[in-house]
Protein backbone atom coordinates (compact mmCIF):
# COMPACT_ATOMS: atom_id res chain seq x y z
CA UNK A 1 0.00 0.00 0.00
CA UNK A 2 1.61 3.29 -0.99
CA UNK A 3 2.37 5.45 2.05
CA UNK A 4 0.22 8.50 2.87
CA UNK A 5 1.57 11.84 0.64
CA UNK A 6 2.98 14.00 4.04
CA UNK A 7 4.49 10.77 5.58
CA UNK A 8 6.81 10.55 2.08
CA UNK A 9 10.33 12.05 1.78
CA UNK A 10 10.89 14.57 -1.21
CA UNK A 11 12.70 11.62 -2.69
CA UNK A 12 10.37 9.25 -2.62
CA UNK A 13 7.28 11.62 -3.71
CA UNK A 14 10.12 12.64 -6.82
CA UNK A 15 10.18 9.03 -7.15
CA UNK A 16 6.36 8.32 -7.26
CA UNK A 17 5.62 11.15 -9.66
CA UNK A 18 8.86 10.31 -12.36
CA UNK A 19 8.82 7.22 -12.38
CA UNK A 20 6.22 6.57 -14.80
CA UNK A 21 7.09 9.43 -17.03
CA UNK A 22 10.87 8.24 -16.68
CA UNK A 23 9.84 4.38 -17.52
CA UNK A 24 7.83 5.79 -20.66
CA UNK A 25 10.81 7.87 -21.93
CA UNK A 26 13.66 5.23 -21.81
CA UNK A 27 11.24 2.24 -23.03
CA UNK A 28 11.81 4.78 -26.06
CA UNK A 29 15.09 6.24 -26.27
CA UNK A 30 16.75 2.83 -25.04
CA UNK A 31 14.24 0.70 -27.08
CA UNK A 32 16.35 -3.04 -27.25
CA UNK A 33 16.07 -5.78 -29.85
CA UNK A 34 17.25 -9.39 -28.37
CA UNK A 35 20.13 -10.79 -30.24
CA UNK A 36 21.73 -14.23 -29.15
CA UNK A 37 20.02 -13.42 -25.49
CA UNK A 38 21.78 -10.24 -25.44
CA UNK A 39 19.37 -6.80 -25.06
CA UNK A 40 20.84 -4.42 -27.96
CA UNK A 41 19.37 -0.96 -27.35
CA UNK A 42 19.04 0.53 -30.76
CA UNK A 43 20.91 4.02 -29.54
CA UNK A 44 23.86 2.35 -29.40
CA UNK A 45 23.79 0.65 -33.14
CA UNK A 46 22.25 3.73 -33.89
CA UNK A 47 25.94 5.67 -32.89
CA UNK A 48 28.01 2.65 -33.88
CA UNK A 49 27.03 2.35 -37.21
CA UNK A 50 27.46 6.25 -38.04
CA UNK A 51 30.84 5.58 -37.02
CA UNK A 52 31.12 2.99 -39.18
CA UNK A 53 30.04 4.78 -41.87
CA UNK A 54 32.11 8.14 -41.60
CA UNK A 55 35.41 5.94 -41.02
CA UNK A 56 34.59 4.46 -44.37
CA UNK A 57 33.16 7.36 -46.24
CA UNK A 58 35.99 9.69 -45.09
CA UNK A 59 38.86 7.17 -46.02
CA UNK A 60 40.01 6.30 -42.37
CA UNK A 61 40.99 9.20 -41.40
CA UNK A 62 40.45 8.29 -37.97
CA UNK A 63 43.62 5.94 -38.03
CA UNK A 64 45.57 8.58 -40.79
CA UNK A 65 44.34 12.21 -39.06
CA UNK A 66 45.57 12.41 -35.46
CA UNK A 67 49.36 12.97 -36.71
CA UNK A 68 48.04 16.49 -38.56
CA UNK A 69 45.40 16.36 -35.05
CA UNK A 70 48.20 17.07 -32.89
CA UNK A 71 50.33 19.99 -34.72
CA UNK A 72 47.36 21.33 -34.73
CA UNK A 73 47.04 20.99 -30.89
CA UNK A 74 50.67 22.19 -30.50
CA UNK A 75 49.70 25.43 -32.32
CA UNK A 76 51.93 24.77 -35.83
CA UNK A 77 49.05 26.09 -37.59
CA UNK A 78 47.59 28.53 -35.45
CA UNK A 79 47.12 31.91 -35.92
CA UNK A 80 45.46 34.46 -33.04
CA UNK A 81 43.43 36.81 -35.22
CA UNK A 82 41.23 34.25 -36.50
CA UNK A 83 37.59 34.61 -35.47
CA UNK A 84 36.95 32.50 -32.25
CA UNK A 85 37.91 32.41 -28.60
CA UNK A 86 39.59 30.09 -27.77
CA UNK A 87 43.11 27.87 -28.88
CA UNK A 88 42.77 24.30 -30.50
CA UNK A 89 44.21 23.12 -27.21
CA UNK A 90 41.44 24.84 -24.73
CA UNK A 91 39.07 23.25 -27.03
CA UNK A 92 40.04 20.17 -27.09
CA UNK A 93 40.19 20.28 -23.02
CA UNK A 94 36.81 21.67 -22.75
CA UNK A 95 35.31 18.76 -24.87
CA UNK A 96 37.64 15.73 -23.23
CA UNK A 97 36.55 17.41 -19.61
CA UNK A 98 32.67 16.75 -20.98
CA UNK A 99 33.67 13.00 -21.53
CA UNK A 100 36.40 12.00 -19.30
CA UNK A 101 34.68 11.18 -15.88
CA UNK A 102 32.33 8.40 -14.42
CA UNK A 103 32.21 6.59 -17.81
CA UNK A 104 36.08 6.39 -17.52
CA UNK A 105 36.07 5.00 -13.96
CA UNK A 106 32.85 3.64 -13.63
CA UNK A 107 31.44 2.40 -16.98
CA UNK A 108 34.76 0.05 -17.76
CA UNK A 109 34.23 -1.78 -14.39
CA UNK A 110 30.61 -2.35 -15.16
CA UNK A 111 30.98 -3.51 -18.88
CA UNK A 112 33.68 -5.78 -17.86
CA UNK A 113 31.41 -7.00 -14.99
CA UNK A 114 28.79 -7.86 -17.22
CA UNK A 115 30.73 -8.63 -20.80
CA UNK A 116 33.76 -10.08 -19.33
CA UNK A 117 36.90 -8.25 -20.38
CA UNK A 118 36.54 -9.19 -23.83
CA UNK A 119 34.00 -6.06 -23.75
CA UNK A 120 37.58 -4.12 -23.65
CA UNK A 121 38.25 -4.88 -27.49
CA UNK A 122 34.71 -3.96 -28.16
CA UNK A 123 35.23 -1.07 -26.45
CA UNK A 124 38.33 0.44 -28.32
CA UNK A 125 36.51 -0.40 -31.98
CA UNK A 126 33.62 1.76 -30.40
CA UNK A 127 36.01 4.13 -29.70
CA UNK A 128 38.21 4.37 -32.95
CA UNK A 129 35.31 4.59 -34.95
CA UNK A 130 33.80 7.18 -32.70
CA UNK A 131 36.85 9.32 -33.82
CA UNK A 132 35.43 9.45 -37.18
CA UNK A 133 31.82 10.77 -36.24
CA UNK A 134 33.95 13.52 -33.47
CA UNK A 135 35.27 15.13 -37.18
CA UNK A 136 32.15 14.61 -39.13
CA UNK A 137 30.22 16.78 -36.56
CA UNK A 138 32.83 19.03 -35.24
CA UNK A 139 33.96 20.39 -38.91
CA UNK A 140 30.29 21.42 -39.34
CA UNK A 141 29.93 22.73 -36.29
CA UNK A 142 32.50 25.44 -36.79
CA UNK A 143 31.88 25.90 -40.91
CA UNK A 144 27.77 26.76 -39.45
CA UNK A 145 29.06 28.57 -36.11
CA UNK A 146 27.46 32.10 -35.28
CA UNK A 147 30.13 34.94 -35.05
CA UNK A 148 28.57 37.65 -32.64
CA UNK A 149 29.66 41.57 -33.46
CA UNK A 150 31.69 41.11 -29.73
CA UNK A 151 33.62 38.32 -31.03
CA UNK A 152 32.04 35.78 -29.16
CA UNK A 153 31.05 32.80 -31.35
CA UNK A 154 27.92 29.94 -30.93
CA UNK A 155 27.86 27.11 -32.99
CA UNK A 156 27.06 22.94 -32.63
CA UNK A 157 24.42 20.82 -34.10
CA UNK A 158 21.63 23.26 -33.46
CA UNK A 159 22.78 25.61 -36.21
CA UNK A 160 24.40 23.33 -38.94
CA UNK A 161 20.79 21.52 -38.80
CA UNK A 162 18.97 24.21 -39.15
CA UNK A 163 21.50 26.33 -42.15
CA UNK A 164 23.62 23.34 -43.42
CA UNK A 165 20.17 21.42 -43.88
CA UNK A 166 18.11 24.35 -45.51
CA UNK A 167 21.26 25.18 -47.68
CA UNK A 168 21.69 21.47 -48.54
CA UNK A 169 17.90 20.22 -49.39
CA UNK A 170 16.15 23.58 -49.24
CA UNK A 171 14.05 22.16 -46.31
CA UNK A 172 14.17 24.83 -44.17
CA UNK A 173 11.11 23.21 -41.66
CA UNK A 174 12.63 20.53 -41.68
CA UNK A 175 16.09 21.79 -40.23
CA UNK A 176 14.62 24.27 -37.90
CA UNK A 177 12.86 21.32 -36.38
CA UNK A 178 15.80 19.01 -35.99
CA UNK A 179 17.58 21.86 -34.11
CA UNK A 180 14.76 22.53 -31.93
CA UNK A 181 14.35 18.74 -31.00
CA UNK A 182 18.30 18.93 -30.47
CA UNK A 183 18.43 21.83 -28.37
CA UNK A 184 15.50 20.87 -26.11
CA UNK A 185 17.18 17.71 -25.29
CA UNK A 186 20.67 18.78 -24.69
CA UNK A 187 19.08 21.43 -22.31
CA UNK A 188 17.69 18.04 -20.48
CA UNK A 189 20.65 16.53 -20.50
CA UNK A 190 23.10 18.97 -19.59
CA UNK A 191 20.84 19.87 -16.13
CA UNK A 192 20.33 15.98 -15.67
CA UNK A 193 23.58 13.68 -16.84
CA UNK A 194 25.88 16.72 -16.91
CA UNK A 195 24.88 18.39 -13.71
CA UNK A 196 22.68 16.43 -10.86
CA UNK A 197 24.14 13.26 -11.76
CA UNK A 198 27.62 14.78 -11.63
CA UNK A 199 26.89 16.54 -7.93
CA UNK A 200 25.55 13.18 -6.93
CA UNK A 201 28.11 11.10 -7.43
CA UNK A 202 31.24 13.50 -6.12
CA UNK A 203 28.66 14.44 -3.29
CA UNK A 204 28.95 10.77 -2.30
CA UNK A 205 32.20 9.94 -2.69
CA UNK A 206 32.93 13.07 -0.25
CA UNK A 207 31.11 10.93 1.97
CA UNK A 208 32.05 7.45 1.52
CA UNK A 209 35.88 8.61 2.35
CA UNK A 210 34.98 11.06 5.49
CA UNK A 211 33.28 7.86 6.95
CA UNK A 212 30.21 6.88 5.08
CA UNK A 213 26.49 7.47 6.58
CA UNK A 214 28.70 8.33 9.75
CA UNK A 215 30.55 10.92 8.03
CA UNK A 216 29.93 14.50 9.54
CA UNK A 217 28.59 16.10 6.52
CA UNK A 218 26.39 12.91 5.49
CA UNK A 219 23.07 14.92 6.51
CA UNK A 220 24.41 18.13 4.66
CA UNK A 221 24.38 17.36 1.63
CA UNK A 222 23.24 20.47 0.41
CA UNK A 223 26.20 22.22 1.79
CA UNK A 224 28.62 20.26 -0.20
CA UNK A 225 26.42 20.89 -3.19
CA UNK A 226 26.34 24.85 -2.59
CA UNK A 227 30.14 25.02 -2.11
CA UNK A 228 29.95 23.10 -6.25
CA UNK A 229 27.28 25.19 -6.98
CA UNK A 230 29.29 28.84 -6.08
CA UNK A 231 32.39 27.39 -7.69
CA UNK A 232 30.87 26.01 -10.89
CA UNK A 233 29.15 29.35 -11.03
CA UNK A 234 32.43 31.40 -10.23
CA UNK A 235 33.61 29.64 -13.42
CA UNK A 236 30.86 29.37 -15.82
CA UNK A 237 29.87 33.16 -15.41
CA UNK A 238 33.01 34.09 -17.97
CA UNK A 239 31.68 32.07 -20.19
CA UNK A 240 33.93 29.67 -22.69
CA UNK A 241 37.08 31.69 -22.47
CA UNK A 242 36.99 31.18 -18.84
CA UNK A 243 35.91 27.59 -18.84
CA UNK A 244 38.60 27.40 -21.03
CA UNK A 245 41.35 28.61 -19.04
CA UNK A 246 39.61 26.16 -16.19
CA UNK A 247 39.45 22.78 -18.33
CA UNK A 248 43.24 23.53 -19.96
CA UNK A 249 44.46 22.90 -16.40
CA UNK A 250 42.58 20.78 -14.84
CA UNK A 251 41.84 18.05 -17.71
CA UNK A 252 45.63 17.71 -18.09
CA UNK A 253 46.32 17.65 -14.08
CA UNK A 254 43.39 14.99 -12.93
CA UNK A 255 44.09 12.69 -16.46
CA UNK A 256 47.62 12.48 -15.83
CA UNK A 257 47.25 11.77 -11.98
CA UNK A 258 44.98 8.83 -13.14
CA UNK A 259 47.21 7.32 -15.75
CA UNK A 260 50.10 7.59 -13.33
CA UNK A 261 48.69 5.37 -10.82
CA UNK A 262 47.25 3.41 -13.42
CA UNK A 263 50.83 2.76 -14.81
CA UNK A 264 52.06 2.07 -11.16
CA UNK A 265 49.26 -0.56 -11.03
CA UNK A 266 50.58 -2.03 -14.14
CA UNK A 267 54.10 -1.45 -13.77
CA UNK A 268 54.09 -3.51 -10.17
CA UNK A 269 52.08 -6.66 -12.52
CA UNK A 270 54.02 -6.09 -15.57
CA UNK A 271 54.95 -9.97 -15.92
CA UNK A 272 51.15 -10.49 -16.02
CA UNK A 273 50.10 -7.91 -18.57
CA UNK A 274 50.94 -9.98 -21.78
CA UNK A 275 48.13 -12.77 -20.09
CA UNK A 276 45.73 -9.86 -19.09
CA UNK A 277 45.97 -9.00 -22.96
CA UNK A 278 45.48 -12.80 -24.07
CA UNK A 279 42.02 -13.02 -21.53
CA UNK A 280 41.01 -9.94 -23.59
CA UNK A 281 41.12 -10.78 -26.96
CA UNK A 282 40.55 -14.46 -26.06
CA UNK A 283 37.12 -13.48 -24.55
CA UNK A 284 36.27 -10.54 -27.00
CA UNK A 285 35.92 -13.86 -29.82
CA UNK A 286 34.52 -16.54 -27.62
CA UNK A 287 31.71 -18.18 -29.08
CA UNK A 288 30.50 -19.08 -25.77
CA UNK A 289 31.46 -18.23 -22.01
CA UNK A 290 29.96 -17.10 -18.85
CA UNK A 291 29.58 -12.93 -20.63
CA UNK A 292 27.52 -14.26 -22.95
CA UNK A 293 30.14 -14.96 -25.72
CA UNK A 294 31.45 -12.64 -28.40
CA UNK A 295 27.58 -11.32 -28.70
CA UNK A 296 27.22 -10.43 -25.29
CA UNK A 297 31.13 -8.59 -25.07
CA UNK A 298 30.38 -6.58 -28.18
CA UNK A 299 27.21 -4.82 -27.09
CA UNK A 300 28.26 -4.12 -23.55
CA UNK A 301 31.49 -3.18 -25.27
CA UNK A 302 30.21 -0.83 -27.76
CA UNK A 303 27.10 0.54 -25.28
CA UNK A 304 29.98 1.70 -22.66
CA UNK A 305 32.13 3.05 -25.42
CA UNK A 306 29.13 5.17 -26.95
CA UNK A 307 28.25 6.48 -23.23
CA UNK A 308 31.45 7.31 -22.10
CA UNK A 309 33.49 9.44 -25.45
CA UNK A 310 29.37 10.58 -26.86
CA UNK A 311 30.74 10.44 -30.39
CA UNK A 312 27.70 11.06 -32.66
CA UNK A 313 25.87 12.93 -29.74
CA UNK A 314 26.85 16.08 -31.30
CA UNK A 315 27.94 17.57 -27.54
CA UNK A 316 31.15 18.25 -28.31
CA UNK A 317 30.55 19.98 -31.34
CA UNK A 318 29.74 22.63 -29.39
CA UNK A 319 32.71 23.22 -27.42
CA UNK A 320 35.11 22.75 -30.63
CA UNK A 321 33.02 25.54 -32.60
CA UNK A 322 34.45 28.44 -30.21
CA UNK A 323 37.77 27.32 -31.37
CA UNK A 324 40.15 30.76 -33.59
CA UNK A 325 40.28 28.96 -36.71
CA UNK A 326 39.17 30.25 -40.53
CA UNK A 327 39.29 26.67 -41.52
CA UNK A 328 36.25 24.38 -39.88
CA UNK A 329 38.13 21.49 -40.85
CA UNK A 330 40.71 22.10 -38.33
CA UNK A 331 38.68 21.14 -35.68
CA UNK A 332 37.29 18.44 -37.11
CA UNK A 333 41.02 17.13 -37.29
CA UNK A 334 41.68 17.74 -33.64
CA UNK A 335 37.82 16.37 -32.08
CA UNK A 336 40.03 12.93 -33.82
CA UNK A 337 41.78 13.04 -30.45
CA UNK A 338 38.72 13.34 -28.09
CA UNK A 339 37.38 9.92 -28.50
CA UNK A 340 41.23 8.46 -28.32
CA UNK A 341 41.95 10.00 -25.40
CA UNK A 342 38.43 9.20 -23.58
CA UNK A 343 38.17 5.56 -25.17
CA UNK A 344 40.99 4.07 -26.65
CA UNK A 345 43.49 5.14 -24.06
CA UNK A 346 41.99 6.34 -20.37
CA UNK A 347 38.92 2.87 -20.86
CA UNK A 348 41.87 0.63 -21.90
CA UNK A 349 44.45 1.52 -19.34
CA UNK A 350 41.17 0.93 -16.34
CA UNK A 351 40.45 -2.34 -18.21
CA UNK A 352 43.63 -3.70 -18.36
CA UNK A 353 44.10 -2.84 -14.23
CA UNK A 354 40.80 -4.44 -13.54
CA UNK A 355 41.88 -8.00 -15.16
CA UNK A 356 45.14 -7.84 -14.09
CA UNK A 357 43.81 -7.36 -10.70
CA UNK A 358 41.07 -10.22 -11.43
CA UNK A 359 38.49 -8.02 -9.08
CA UNK A 360 35.96 -8.74 -11.60
CA UNK A 361 36.35 -12.35 -10.82
CA UNK A 362 34.50 -11.67 -7.38
CA UNK A 363 31.18 -13.05 -6.95
CA UNK A 364 30.00 -10.06 -6.09
CA UNK A 365 31.81 -7.61 -8.53
CA UNK A 366 28.20 -6.98 -10.68
CA UNK A 367 26.76 -5.97 -7.26
CA UNK A 368 29.58 -3.53 -6.26
CA UNK A 369 29.25 -0.52 -8.11
CA UNK A 370 31.16 0.48 -11.05
CA UNK A 371 33.38 3.14 -8.71
CA UNK A 372 33.68 0.30 -6.15
CA UNK A 373 35.06 -2.13 -8.59
CA UNK A 374 37.39 0.13 -10.17
CA UNK A 375 38.43 1.43 -6.64
CA UNK A 376 38.96 -2.23 -5.46
CA UNK A 377 41.13 -3.02 -8.55
CA UNK A 378 43.46 -0.30 -7.73
CA UNK A 379 43.64 -1.14 -3.75
CA UNK A 380 45.16 -4.36 -4.96
CA UNK A 381 48.49 -2.81 -5.43
CA UNK A 382 47.90 1.09 -4.26
CA UNK A 383 45.87 0.52 0.03
CA UNK A 384 45.78 4.70 -0.02
CA UNK A 385 44.15 4.48 -4.13
CA UNK A 386 40.38 4.79 -2.91
CA UNK A 387 40.87 8.32 -1.34
CA UNK A 388 42.77 9.31 -4.61
CA UNK A 389 40.16 8.29 -6.96
CA UNK A 390 37.72 10.07 -4.85
CA UNK A 391 39.34 13.18 -5.52
CA UNK A 392 39.59 12.25 -9.41
CA UNK A 393 36.12 11.76 -9.24
CA UNK A 394 35.52 14.94 -8.21
CA UNK A 395 37.42 16.41 -10.26
CA UNK A 396 35.99 14.69 -13.15
CA UNK A 397 32.52 15.65 -11.96
CA UNK A 398 33.44 19.28 -11.15
CA UNK A 399 35.14 19.91 -15.24
CA UNK A 400 32.19 17.91 -16.77
CA UNK A 401 29.52 20.11 -15.27
CA UNK A 402 31.78 23.35 -16.96
CA UNK A 403 31.24 21.97 -19.85
CA UNK A 404 28.25 20.69 -19.78
CA UNK A 405 27.14 24.36 -18.50
CA UNK A 406 27.88 25.35 -21.76
CA UNK A 407 26.50 23.22 -23.85
CA UNK A 408 23.31 23.88 -22.39
CA UNK A 409 23.43 27.65 -22.10
CA UNK A 410 24.08 27.68 -26.01
CA UNK A 411 21.35 25.40 -26.30
CA UNK A 412 19.38 28.28 -24.34
CA UNK A 413 20.85 31.08 -26.93
CA UNK A 414 20.19 29.12 -29.98
CA UNK A 415 16.40 28.97 -28.85
CA UNK A 416 15.79 32.36 -27.60
CA UNK A 417 18.00 34.01 -30.62
CA UNK A 418 21.25 34.84 -28.31
CA UNK A 419 20.01 36.08 -25.81
CA UNK A 420 21.97 36.97 -22.86
CA UNK A 421 19.61 37.41 -20.54
CA UNK A 422 18.07 34.03 -20.96
CA UNK A 423 21.60 32.80 -21.00
CA UNK A 424 22.52 33.92 -17.60
CA UNK A 425 18.66 32.84 -16.61
CA UNK A 426 20.27 29.45 -17.66
CA UNK A 427 23.37 29.44 -15.42
CA UNK A 428 21.63 30.59 -12.95
CA UNK A 429 19.23 27.58 -12.65
CA UNK A 430 22.09 25.41 -13.66
CA UNK A 431 23.73 26.20 -10.52
CA UNK A 432 20.30 25.53 -7.89
CA UNK A 433 20.32 22.08 -9.92
CA UNK A 434 23.83 21.59 -8.72
CA UNK A 435 22.48 21.79 -5.12
CA UNK A 436 19.28 19.61 -5.78
CA UNK A 437 21.47 17.16 -7.23
CA UNK A 438 23.97 16.42 -4.48
CA UNK A 439 21.13 16.60 -2.68
CA UNK A 440 18.64 13.70 -3.00
CA UNK A 441 19.02 10.63 -4.13
CA UNK A 442 18.00 10.88 -8.10
CA UNK A 443 16.59 7.65 -9.11
CA UNK A 444 14.35 8.07 -12.30
CA UNK A 445 15.08 11.52 -13.04
CA UNK A 446 18.47 10.36 -13.76
CA UNK A 447 16.85 7.84 -16.00
CA UNK A 448 14.84 11.14 -18.15
CA UNK A 449 18.32 12.95 -18.50
CA UNK A 450 20.22 9.86 -20.04
CA UNK A 451 17.38 9.53 -22.04
CA UNK A 452 17.64 13.26 -23.41
CA UNK A 453 21.27 13.01 -23.54
CA UNK A 454 20.99 9.91 -26.12
CA UNK A 455 17.74 11.93 -27.65
CA UNK A 456 20.33 14.31 -29.19
CA UNK A 457 21.92 11.73 -31.41
CA UNK A 458 19.26 10.96 -33.23
CA UNK A 459 18.97 14.26 -34.97
CA UNK A 460 22.40 14.91 -35.47
CA UNK A 461 23.14 11.60 -36.85
CA UNK A 462 20.53 12.08 -39.12
CA UNK A 463 21.78 15.61 -39.94
CA UNK A 464 25.43 14.22 -39.99
CA UNK A 465 23.92 11.56 -43.27
CA UNK A 466 22.68 14.70 -44.79
CA UNK A 467 25.73 16.75 -44.70
CA UNK A 468 28.07 13.72 -45.37
CA UNK A 469 29.13 15.16 -48.55
CA UNK A 470 29.37 18.56 -47.70
CA UNK A 471 31.96 17.31 -44.73
CA UNK A 472 33.83 15.28 -47.08
CA UNK A 473 34.56 18.05 -49.68
CA UNK A 474 35.24 20.23 -46.57
CA UNK A 475 37.79 18.03 -44.96
CA UNK A 476 39.32 17.06 -48.46
CA UNK A 477 39.54 20.08 -50.15
CA UNK A 478 41.47 21.58 -46.37
CA UNK A 479 43.85 18.50 -46.87
CA UNK A 480 44.45 19.22 -50.07
CA UNK A 481 45.41 22.68 -49.24
CA UNK A 482 48.15 21.51 -46.30
CA UNK A 483 49.77 18.96 -48.65
CA UNK A 484 50.07 21.50 -51.43
CA UNK A 485 51.99 23.92 -49.01
CA UNK A 486 49.20 26.94 -49.36
CA UNK A 487 48.21 26.26 -45.76
CA UNK A 488 51.73 26.26 -44.01
CA UNK A 489 53.46 25.76 -40.54
CA UNK A 490 53.51 29.10 -38.83
CA UNK A 491 56.63 30.42 -36.98
CA UNK A 492 55.92 31.49 -33.30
Amino acid sequence: MPQPLLAQSIDERISSAMDPVSSAIESVVFYSVPVAGVNLPLIVLWLVAAGGFFTVYLGFLNLRGPKHALELVRGQYSNPDDAGEVTHFQALATAVSGTVGLGNIAGVAVAIAIGGPGATVWMIIAGLLGMSSKMAECTLGVKYRRERPDGTVSGGPMYYLEQGIAEVTGRVRAGKTLAVLFSISCIGGAIGAGNMFQANQATAQIIAVTGGEDSPIADYRWVVGLIFAITVGAVIIGGIKSIARVTEKLVPIMAGVYLLAALLVIGSNLAEVPAAFGEIFRQAFALDSAYGGIIGALIVGFQRAAFSNEAGIGSAAIAHSAVRTEHPSTEGHVALLEPFIDTVIICTMTALIIVISGAYLDPVAGELGGVALTSAAFATVLPWFPNVLAVAVVAFAFSTMLTWSYYGMKSTGYLFDDSEVAETVFKVIFCVFVVVGASLSLGPVIGISDSMLFLMAIPNVLGLYILARLVKKEIFAYRDKVESGEIAKVDH
